[in-house]
């Protein structure tokens, strides 16, 4: 009688797994996930830069246009979001992070020093104070029944959803051999919203050498908001620069941003609109009709 048991339970997980299988999630069977290929720059000779402006912008998240980068906020089955692939590429030794500051506390986007595995997982985590309970003390009267409040210190770890903002290194480069004018970009730095001691602070947590990252990039897609059919890269969307910014800094001679200048919030963006404007005009007018 057992045995008969056995068999005919069997016999049922047996069926609810094959039905299990023969459910497909979608309208066809997805044939191949390739690896792909990181499509190398154009060879760019010193001798053939006949124009060149290095500009920082910021990309803000909650720009509808950004979307594509803050989402999805916790991984799904075939996309995560920018900053669980960067971080996941540093946790797994892809990518090299770069502290964001030197040895005196000042600005630095010059990739000079690697942030060692400690400094890597600060700024990848926090550290949050909660209570944990009340706790009587022997020492009051008895009718003190709220007690005294145990506190302590975890590490949390830093989601997706506390990254406000990208910031992006760039060289503009009007190429005379090829007459052609393009971006290349060299380092992108996410800005945080984390959790301290003190309070909240907004910070960023470190630099990238982007053409380090392009190999990551070239392999993780990208929600398409046109067609989903054809899904795009990380990389396709900052090399075809199909994301929304605004220039927080022109290099100059005082080696300052434009806040720093313009205080005002409203000058501030007139001012970054007048510096893309400019690098728009001067690559117009480079052509005669």
């Amino acid at each position: 009688m057992n045995k008969h048991i056995v068999v005919l339970l069997v016999a049922v997980l047996t069926s609810m797994f094959a039905q299990a299988q023969t459910a497909l999630d979608g309208a066809y069977v997805p044939e191949h996930n390739p690896t792909r290929r990181v499509v190398p720059y154009p060879h760019l000779r010193q001798a053939d830069v006949m124009w060149k402006r290095r500009i920082w912008e910021q990309i803000d998240l909650r720009q509808k246009m950004n979307y594509s980068l803050y989402y999805p906020v916790k991984p799904i089955k075939d996309r995560k979001c920018l900053f669980d692939l960067i971080a996941d590429g540093i946790n797994q030794g892809q990518i090299t992070a770069y502290k964001p500051v030197n040895a005196m506390l000042l600005p630095d986007d010059e990739f000079t020093m690697p942030m060692s595995p400690e400094e890597v997982d600060d700024a990848l985590n926090f550290i949050e104070i909660v209570p944990l309970k009340s706790v009587a003390d022997p020492t009051q009267d008895s009718l003190d029944l709220m007690g005294s409040t145990v506190a302590d210190t975890i590490k949390t770890k830093l989601e997706a959803d506390k990254i406000l903002r990208y910031e992006l290194k760039e060289d503009w480069i009007f190429d005379k051999q090829r007459s052609e004018r393009y971006v290349r970009i060299i380092g992108i730095a996410p800005v945080a919203e984390k959790k301290t001691a003190a309070g909240v602070s907004v910070e960023k947590l470190f630099w990238l050498y982007f053409p380090e990252c392009r190999y990551l990039f070239a392999n993780a897609d990208v929600f398409n908001l046109h067609n989903t059919s054809q899904p795009i890269t990380f990389d396709d969307l900052f090399q075809k620069r199909m994301f929304s910014a605004f220039v927080v800094k022109e290099e100059n001679v005082y080696d300052r941003r434009i806040e720093e200048y313009y205080r005002d919030p409203m000058k501030a963006i007139l001012e970054s609109e007048r510096i893309k404007e400019d690098l728009f005009l001067f690559e117009h007018d480079l052509w005669h009709y």
